[in-house]
C-alpha cells in the first residue's frame, strides 16, 4: 500500500474527525497514525494514512476537500516518502522541558536554538501564550529525546542560563518522572 501525509486545518468545531475519517474510511484508506489540536480557535489535524494502490492522491484531496468545504477547512495530501534513512538517535532518553513567564517574542526560537545546538530532537510541543506577564498564562512544554552521548550538564547549564535571560521559570525532567507527578 502507499502511504499518505493528509493535513486538515480550519475552524474548530465538533465533528471534523469524524467527518474526516468517515471519508478515509469511504475511500479504503487505513490511518496509522494521527495527531490534532486546537490552537486557539483553529483545528489542525495530521493523518498518515495506508491507501489502496489504485488511489491517486489528487482524487483523494479532491474528494476530502469537497466534503470538507462546508466546515471551512482546508486540506493538503502529499505522498509519504522515505528518500533516505529515517532519523533516529541510537540512544536516547525521554525527557519533558516546560518553561513558565512572561510572554514575548523569539521564546520558542530561543529555547530550540539551545536544543537544537546540543543535538536533541523535539518530538512534541505545545506553546500556550496568553499575553501579558502572568507566569501562569505562558507555558511551553517541549517533549524531547535527548541522547546519552552529549553533554547533559552542558545542556541544562545553557538551558537555564536562557530560561534566567528571559525571566522564565524552568524545569527538566525524565519522562517517567514528567508523567508521575502529573498523572490525573
Amino acid at each position: 500500500m502507499n502511504k499518505a501525509v493528509i493535513s486538515v486545518l480550519g475552524p474548530d468545531r465538533p465533528g471534523i474527525i469524524a467527518a474526516v475519517t468517515r471519508m478515509l474510511f469511504e475511500k479504503n484508506c487505513n490511518i496509522e497514525n494521527v495527531s490534532q489540536t486546537i490552537l486557539q480557535s483553529e483545528f489542525s489535524g495530521i493523518f498518515i494514512v495506508a491507501l489502496p494502490s489504485a488511489q491517486p492522491l489528487a482524487e483523494l484531496h479532491d474528494y476530502l476537500e469537497e466534503g470538507l468545504t462546508p466546515l471551512n477547512h482546508h486540506v493538503f495530501v502529499k505522498p509519504l516518502e522515505v528518500t533516505g534513512p529515517v532519523f533516529t538517535i541510537a540512544s536516547s532518553e525521554p525527557f519533558v522541558i516546560t518553561t513558565k513567564g512572561p510572554d514575548r517574542k523569539g521564546l520558542v526560537a530561543a529555547m530550540t536554538e539551545i536544543i537544537a545546538r546540543y543535538g536533541v530532537n523535539v518530538t512534541n510541543l505545545q506553546a500556550v501564550f496568553k499575553g501579558g506577564d502572568d507566569p501562569n498564562s505562558n507555558i511551553m512544554i517541549y517533549e524531547v529525546d535527548i541522547p546519552a552521548d552529549i553533554d547533559q550538564q552542558g545542556l541544562y547549564t545553557d538551558l537555564r542560563a536562557k530560561a534566567t535571560e528571559l525571566r522564565l521559570q524552568i524545569s527538566i525532567q525524565h519522562r517517567n518522572i514528567f508523567e508521575a507527578i502529573n498523572r490525573i
